[in-house]
């Protein structure tokens, strides 16, 4: 008989290394990489059904009316959600999942009391922050203030997390995280 899975959350502000962190999870075997559905626009060199699930508002709304969602946030005015169905899958086949969320998600996925290890990845600072996301140069003035604006937010809410790992080296910080999600 499989052993079951476990689950594991992973959060931080934009530009903090989480994307980057679970790429580099993704490697492992044992490991299954949530695929999000967002109804955000596809940025350079994202494939549909491997970065994101891309839908219109028309599907997302569908898929939500069903209930096929553990979670959905609005994040930046795009909305995102993690489809139940491949989390159970993994789960029940004894894999590790992960999970790449907003803190809004987190806060429906602790209110609904689901079993898991919830990691907070934070940048050194925020003006290291910022630094990573001007050096990305795919946002305009207003989505970078959005985002710092929303980045002091959800650095507040650390306190839903049972890890704060920082990025303030990359290495360090996958170390980090591998060593208390136990791979």
């Amino acid at each position: 008989m499989t052993q079951r899975g476990r689950l594991v959350v992973i959060s931080g502000p934009s530009g903090a290394g989480k994307t980057t962190v679970c790429r580099a999870l993704r490697r492992d075997p044992r490991v299954q990489f949530s695929v999000s559905a967002t109804t955000r626009r596809k940025r350079d060199g994202e494939v549909d059904g491997v970065d994101y699930r891309f839908l219109t508002q028309a599907g997302f709304d569908a898929a939500l009316a069903r209930d096929e969602f553990l979670e959905s946030a609005t994040y930046n005015g795009n909305r995102y959600g993690t489809l139940r169905a491949p989390m159970e899958e993994a789960l029940a086949a004894g894999r590790v999942f992960v999970l790449e969320i907003e803190v809004q998600g987190t806060r429906q996925l602790r209110a609904r009391g689901v079993d898991g290890i919830y990691v907070f990845v934070v940048p050194p600072s925020l003006a290291e922050l910022e630094r990573r996301i001007r050096a990305r140069g795919q946002n305009t003035e207003e989505e970078i203030a959005d985002r710092l604006r929303i980045a002091e937010e959800e650095l507040r809410a650390k306190d839903l997390y049972d890890h704060v790992i920082e990025n303030d080296d990359l290495d360090r910080a996958l170390a980090e995280v591998r060593r208390v999600i136990g791979l």
